[in-house]
């Protein structure tokens, strides 16, 4: 269907990440935030998803109104851009796009429009703070999103530093109604020892929902690929519990 990157080439048969199916957090839509910048990457970055064992991605372009002015209308003509190109160059892996939404008043509104784009069956929607504080409209936001009939997921609670053992904050935003998704990468350290410690907490303490990708460029994608045969991912992803495969429905 397509030729092989050349990192792929080392590797195994049989990737940890297989299990998982589903990936509900990455930059793929070219060219609207900080993630792929063209439709090229998007293609070549989706053909890598598909390789180390994905079957369906969910694009979660950034809606951030001081920095990705993004709105449904622009996410939802991108995602067609892209499809387009992938049935031209037969590339068969499922894509839907949903939005990772930057809590702030503008973010607010758009809930109270009704103007959220969410995925799957249960209406989730990405949700994202600050990595410098706490935004302090988060619980006011968690509890607007679950009114209408929405389930939030807080993407990579392990790289708000600020937070970093506030194991009591989370259980009460999961109490709360909100779910928590981290990094694939965090696993195998990427971001940090204590990010990868913390990560590992939070899961230890059942507060984990999803395993994103978080996947904006190539340099993410060949650590994907570098560790999809890792031992003690593989048995992470094995001993605890994930919602990614219910996406399929």
């Amino acid at each position: 269907m397509f030729s092989i990157p050349s990192f792929f080439k080392k590797g195994a048969t049989v990737s940890a990440l297989r299990d998982l199916k589903v990936d509900m957090h990455s930059h793929l839509i070219p060219g609207i935030d900080d993630g792929s910048p063209d439709i090229a990457t998007s293609l070549e970055l989706l053909r890598g998803l598909w390789q180390v064992g994905y079957e369906k991605i969910i694009i979660t372009p950034h809606i951030y109104r001081d920095l990705y002015p993004n709105d449904s209308e622009s996410i939802k003509v991108g995602l067609k851009a892209l499809t387009d190109a992938m049935e031209e160059q037969g590339i068969e892996i499922t894509v839907e796009a949903a939005a990772e939404y930057y809590i702030d008043r503008h973010f607010e509104s758009l809930i109270e429009s009704d103007d959220v784009l969410s995925f799957g069956k249960k209406r989730y929607v990405l949700i994202e703070m600050s990595f410098v504080s706490i935004s302090p409209n988060l619980e006011n936001v968690v509890f607007s999103l679950v009114a209408r009939g929405y389930q939030p997921i807080l993407a990579h609670p392990e790289r708000y530093n600020y937070l970093t053992n506030q194991l009591v904050f989370y259980r009460r935003l999961t109490n709360l109604g909100c779910l928590l998704q981290i990094n694939l990468l965090s696993l195998v350290g990427y971001y940090g020892k204590s990010v990868q410690n913390w990560a590992l907490a939070l899961l230890k303490a059942g507060l984990i929902s999803f395993l994103g990708t978080d996947l904006h460029h190539r340099q993410h994608l060949a650590l994907l690929t570098d560790h999809q045969m890792d031992r003690r991912l593989t048995e992470t992803i094995c001993k605890y519990s994930f919602k990614n495969q219910e996406l399929l429905e």
